[in-house]
């Protein structure tokens, strides 16, 4: 570990996003530009010129063109849900720039299932139209990526495991509703703490804002941010309902660890 490092929100919404399409809410209608969230993902940015995304949202191109995104060293997946791989053909594009293949890394389930949802990068043989260049590397425990530790985080997604991610003192549980007894140590020591914190009500596959505010309490992170944020939470109002140390990611945020 060297030098300064930072984490930029590129996305901080749900599977539709917000606004949602056909939504009159007054979260959905705000003007605050922090209300408008794309699907969650974040991207790491190193001292040595290395970036590092998480996820491959729907949103993916728009969320490059946003923040003057043009390389990606990595990608990690969290898991295989449509909300968080669909961007991937949109990939390509950093193919051209960078003139190599990408490495793509995740669990076997996800690897699995991206090899089934995306079977024309491995098993087209067409010309024309461009293939994202990946290649698939499995995650077993900890890893390094241009000589950053990344450490996996097992949670769980309703029944299904997935998972979160760990680099330095940041740690980043999108889609998360438990985390199971053997993660906790992990998780010992943070500067911030990003979770899922999807609404208010109960959701099977989701931490609402009070179980997302029970593991903050636990894990005394200096700064906790919630993100996989649906229409239920408008930005300002919110805020001002969390306790100090306390907030809801927005995109476009960016985090120094």
């Amino acid at each position: 570990m060297s030098g300064r490092a930072s984490v930029r929100f590129l996305g901080t919404g749900t599977s539709h996003g917000v606004p949602m399409i056909g939504c009159r809410c007054g979260t959905c209608r705000s003007a605050d530009p922090r209300d408008r969230r794309s699907r969650a993902s974040v991207l790491f940015e190193f001292a040595n010129g290395f970036r590092v995304l998480v996820d491959t949202t729907p949103d993916l191109r728009a969320q490059a063109l946003a923040h003057d995104l043009d390389r990606l060293d990595a990608i990690l997946f969290t898991h295989c849900h449509a909300d968080h791989v669909m961007g991937l053909d949109d990939v390509r594009r950093f193919n051209v720039l960078q003139q190599s293949g990408i490495p793509c890394y995740g669990d076997a389930r996800t690897l699995d299932e991206l090899r089934r949802t995306f079977a024309y990068i491995f098993e087209s043989k067409d010309e024309g139209g461009g293939i994202p260049l990946i290649h698939l590397c499995p995650i077993a425990g900890p890893f390094s990526i241009g000589g950053e530790e990344f450490v996996p985080v097992p949670v769980w997604h309703g029944k299904r495991e997935i998972l979160g991610f760990r680099v330095r003192d940041f740690a980043y549980l999108t889609d998360c509703s438990g985390i199971p007894d053997a993660s906790w140590p992990l998780l010992e020591g943070l500067g911030t703490l990003v979770v899922d914190a999807l609404r208010h009500r109960p959701h099977p596959t989701h931490f609402t804002v009070e179980q997302a505010l029970e593991v903050s309490a636990r894990l005394r992170p200096q700064q906790t941010l919630f993100t996989h944020i649906c229409h239920d939470l408008p930005h300002a109002a919110t805020n001002a309902s969390l306790p100090e140390g306390v907030a809801l990611a927005y995109d476009g945020l960016v985090v120094e660890i």
